[in-house]
């Protein structure tokens, strides 16, 4: 779809073009919402721009045909935008006044449009008998810089957890303990991760496959902190961030990781998991689909490993948002149908027997439970309650524009060998400073 989002790029990746127009017949219907008939009882017409690969967009069309389906006298007109360029786009398009009524916003573009109060605040509209959803029928961690109080600038529509897959028959065939097994003796913690990574690197396969941006999951895993409770930067006087920073560069330099910014153009870390390169690698459920239809691979989710006495601690959710544009002219109704879409109605008709995503709200567990064919599915249910989505105060980076991609950027000159752990957290501490104190200046 979280998730520049580096991780929500990941989820909805492809590039597009075309518009798929979705449309109901026209109504004379009367006004409610429980009825699922009109607010107004006029053809109402709405534009809707997302990024998705095709198979993706066949998903979004669900949302919209349940949506249209109870609200026959609605037409809405879905309006594919290439991935790569889409915040541009968008920004621009609402600068100029031709923005859709609704559209997709990444986790990291959220924070710029609230700034420039181009957002409906659905806030209110929430807690009407016209809204399909609630606040608090979601996880606290998935809101990130949409909700600022009782201001809500946009829905969580679905969510894709950061959880480790492993490949169950490589760890058989080479007779090593899989994660697993280490779990459940309560011993999934960095030694154990340490030791599977080396057994995989001596066996001639790479350990474990990582990226700059989920860093922050290895800093929670050791109990440590880039942001404290309030959102205040504490990392560069935080030793359990450092430590944690220092563990992924020491498995870096020992050879029992990869950075997948590494990796030769065109070789990507689930290709290298599917023809049984790689042992492990982390991702959201958005890699399911693909190692699913692999053949001869049997793979399982494992929750990241902990080096505290918790043997769950918070994780990384990757999140997009839909908003509403604050100058649409139907706004009550593209309200109506934002809450819909990210509502469990909705979102059961966009998601069941779909497994790329996570339902952002509670109620419809099934969908993620039902899936039989992996094992340990309760894992992406527990990484979504535990976990906190980029903007979160306890992930505050995503509130500053920009901040995001230049920490990023710091970990990439970290994994490619090119500084250390200590420069690494001073730059960061100087960007960190930097964008913050404009940010508060632009406020």
């Amino acid at each position: 779809m979280k998730m520049k989002s580096n991780a929500i790029l990941r989820i909805v990746p492809a590039i597009l073009a075309g518009v798929i127009a979705l449309t109901g017949c026209s109504g004379n219907t009367s006004t409610s919402s429980e009825s699922g008939e009109s607010v107004t009882g006029k053809t109402v017409n709405l534009t809707m721009s997302a990024w998705g690969n095709p198979a993706e967009l066949k998903i979004y069309q669900k949302g919209i045909d349940a949506y249209t389906k109870e609200h026959p006298n609605v037409k809405i007109k879905l309006i594919p935008v290439a991935s790569d360029g889409y915040e541009q786009k968008l920004l621009t398009q609402l600068q100029g006044g031709n923005a859709p009524d609704v559209f997709y916003v990444g986790d990291a573009t959220m924070v710029k449009l609230v700034q420039n109060g181009t957002l409906a605040d659905l806030g209110g509209f929430m807690k009407t008998d016209n809204s399909y959803v609630k606040p608090d029928e979601y996880a606290d961690g998935l809101w990130g810089a949409a909700k600022d109080g009782d201001k809500i600038y946009g829905i969580t529509m679905d969510c894709s957890p950061l959880v480790m897959y492993y490949n169950k028959k490589m760890f058989k065939d080479l007779g090593i303990k899989t994660p697993q097994e280490y779990f459940d003796e309560g011993k999934w913690n960095w030694a154990a991760f340490d030791e599977v990574t080396k057994k995989l690197k001596d066996a001639g396969k790479q350990g474990f496959i990582g990226e700059t941006w989920t860093m922050e999951t290895w800093i929670w895993s050791n109990g440590g902190l880039s942001y404290d409770d309030q959102g205040n930067y504490v990392m560069d006087q935080n030793q359990k961030a450092r430590e944690a920073i220092q563990f992924v560069n020491d498995l870096r330099e020992k050879g029992q990781i990869k950075y997948a910014g590494s990796l030769p153009k065109g070789q990507g870390l689930d290709a290298m998991f599917m023809s049984n390169q790689v042992g492990i690698v982390a991702a959201g459920r958005w890699l399911t689909p693909m190692f699913s239809q692999a053949k001869n691979m049997e793979f399982d989710y494992i929750y990241w490993p902990s080096n505290t006495n918790n043997k769950m601690e918070p994780v990384q959710v990757p999140i997009a948002f839909f908003a509403v544009n604050k100058k649409s002219k139907e706004q009550e109704e593209a309200m109506k149908f934002v809450t819909f879409y990210g509502s469990k109605e909705g979102q059961k008709a966009r998601l069941a027997g779909n497994s790329s995503a996570v339902p952002s709200v509670s109620g419809i567990d099934d969908i993620v439970t039902s899936d039989k064919t992996i094992e340990h599915s309760q894992y992406l249910l527990d990484a979504r309650e535990k976990g906190y989505a980029n903007g979160s105060l306890k992930y505050f980076k995503g509130r500053i524009p920009g901040l995001s991609e230049r920490v990023n950027e710091q970990y990439d000159l970290l994994l490619l060998g090119k500084q250390d752990v200590d420069t690494t957290i001073n730059n960061i501490t100087v960007e960190t400073n930097k964008l913050t104190k404009e940010h508060e200046t632009n406020k």
